[in-house]
């Protein structure tokens, strides 16, 4: 092989890379305006199609599902992750009457892939938390006809309540007739259903109580540390924005550090 055509590969390889990088460049981009102006927000048209879209509300892009608007409405500040669905009805374009089907209450945060499926009622209250891919709904399909295939048989209805400050993890399914009290926690994956008190820690498959607590006695069974740090430094850190954040990194960092090397890494974020 000549130098002369070596050379030649050379700078066409270069330039076959330059090519790669600006389009990388360019798609990345493009993707990022498209969701940035895909989101659905109370300044975009696909708020007037909703109940209620409070003031700071989004809906991330791409959407899952969502119908039914005129019945579902969603408060100030709640956040919804993208390929959400949120749906009120069998279908689009039905009446479901007078009253909201699916209230999302403020400040709220929806992970991705979230289904919230609503016929009667599902509330959600203020301050709720999902992980990623979330199911809840207040409508399951009957068994009882032997001679029906258990798809086609008449549904059952029953509401959902879901607590303010509620935690619910990963994967998690809340089914018809649920009710979390305020402040209760939702292992990933549980499959949920029936009422459970405030502050409590629920898991398993039917899920159960693990962990409640006692105004007497505190947590049982008793927690096994104290909180990182109190509500209103929580509070005042979340308002310093990044810095609060990375002042937040940096004591989980030490108190999971081995005995010894946490008190060198607090006094690092010191």
């Amino acid at each position: 092989m000549s130098p002369k055509r070596s050379l030649r590969q050379v700078l066409a390889a270069r330039a076959k890379q330059r090519a790669h990088q600006s389009v990388h460049t360019a798609v990345h981009r493009a993707w990022g305006w498209i969701q940035r102006h895909g989101e659905i927000t109370p300044h975009t048209p696909g708020r007037r199609k909703f109940a209620y879209l409070g003031e700071g509300a989004c809906i991330g892009f791409p959407v899952g599902a969502i119908y039914g608007e005129p019945w579902i409405s969603i408060g100030d500040h709640t956040l919804v992750g993208t390929h959400v669905t949120i749906s009120a009805g069998f279908v689009p374009g039905l009446d479901l009457g007078p009253d909201v089907v699916v209230r999302i209450g403020g400040s709220c945060s929806l992970g991705r892939g979230t289904h919230i499926v609503g016929h009667q009622s599902i509330d959600i209250g203020d301050d709720v938390f999902t992980g990623p891919n979330v199911y809840i709904t207040d409508q399951n399909h009957t068994y009882g006809d032997l001679h029906t295939p258990i798809g086609r048989q008449w549904p059952e209805n029953n509401p959902v309540e879901i607590g303010d400050g509620c935690w619910i993890g990963t994967g998690a399914i809340i089914l018809p007739g649920t009710k979390l009290g305020r402040n209760v926690a939702v292992a990933g994956g549980a499959v949920v259903r029936g009422e459970f008190p405030d502050h409590a820690v629920i898991g398993g498959v039917p899920a159960k109580v693990l962990r409640s607590h006692d105004k007497e006695n505190g947590w049982q069974p008793p927690l096994r540390t104290g909180p990182l740090m109190s509500l209103d430094e929580l509070a005042a850190l979340s308002v310093d924005g990044l810095e609060g954040l990375q002042i937040l990194q940096d004591k989980l960092r030490a108190e999971s550090a081995p005995q010894g090397q946490g008190d060198s890494l607090q006094e690092e974020a010191g």
